[in-house]
């Protein structure tokens, strides 16, 4: 009789804590910050930047929650068992020694192969939607990775920006960003988006690995030396973003920066209409940068070391 009443005085112990787990971090959620909603993630309180930025937010903080639930569960089964089989003053009897306990195995490999296939469900079904390229773009824009910079062909308009990079990325000041927009310089190249209309960018590297990354579109993707690889996206938000390569790939990375503009159709139309009438026509070619490259190389002169 002693025994079912502390077994339940146990059960309802933990079922207390578990439900006290549960309203704590509800509420903690309900009270928190715009900022803490999206995860710290980047982000505005006048709308979403693309038509992805939402999914993949609520893709992270879903994974965050999970993990806090299984975190709060096992912390508080672990207090519990510490509190309820602590030893007792004068209790010198021996804790029931058990070689193995089948349910509770059986729920050591259930439980964790149901966490797993519910992480690749929701990870899978977001992630085939943000790489969906089956409709039609707007614009068509594809993007050349460089050695420590990028250029950008405007297919649809035949007109073209190439860019520097910057040697002294930090020494940027406040007077010198575009906007206002943290991470971005005059100096840069910068890529113009119509917004509210579905681009798709075509990626490419001339050199070594890097990855075209806009933070404030929590997206980013790999270029790849011999590979092209496509993505697209809906700006959805005008504004200023800074823009930066996400992979090391020598010795000026930190330079390899570039600036966003997201603006309407009528803006978009007169930036390619200044770059025709600044002469940059056409595209430029994968095979640019290893021409000059090696036209450099063979007019280098090595300067030689006395000593």
């Amino acid at each position: 009789m002693h025994s079912k009443s502390t077994t339940r005085t146990r059960r309802s112990m933990a079922l207390r804590a578990t439900a006290l787990a549960v309203a704590v971090a509800a509420f903690a959620t309900g009270c928190a910050s715009d900022a803490v909603q999206r995860g710290y993630l980047p982000g505005y309180t006048d709308g979403e930047v693309t038509n992805q930025t939402e999914r993949i937010t609520n893709l992270w903080n879903g994974s965050w929650v999970a993990a806090l639930a299984v975190g709060v569960i096992t912390w508080g089964l672990m207090l519990w068992c510490v509190a309820a089989y602590r030893k007792r003053r004068g209790d010198e009897r021996l804790p029931v020694q058990t070689r193995y306990h089948m349910p509770l195995e059986i729920m050591y490999t259930i439980v964790p192969t149901l966490m797993i296939l519910v992480l690749f469900f929701y990870t899978n079904r977001d992630m085939t939607a943000i790489l969906d390229t089956s409709e039609e773009p707007d614009v068509n824009i594809q993007v050349i990775g460089k050695q420590w910079s990028w250029d950008f062909n405007y297919l649809d308009d035949d007109v073209y920006e190439t860019g520097q990079h910057l040697l002294e990325p930090g020494s940027v000041t406040e007077e010198e960003t575009v906007n206002d927009a943290p991470g971005t310089s005059e100096d840069l190249p910068t890529l113009y988006l119509p917004v509210g209309e579905r681009v798709e960018f075509t990626v490419d590297s001339r050199d070594v690995i890097h990855s075209f990354w806009i933070p404030a579109f929590l997206f980013k993707m790999d270029m790849i030396p011999g590979k092209t690889n496509t993505f697209q996206v809906v700006p959805e938000r005008e504004g200023t973003y800074a823009g930066k390569c996400a992979e090391l790939c020598g010795e000026f990375h930190s330079g390899m920066l570039f600036n966003v503009e997201v603006v309407d159709r009528a803006e978009y139309d007169a930036q390619m209409e200044e770059l025709r009438a600044q002469g940059q026509t056409g595209e430029l070619g994968l095979d640019l940068n290893r021409q000059q490259h090696s036209e450099f190389s063979t007019d280098e002169t090595i300067p030689e070391v006395e000593g």
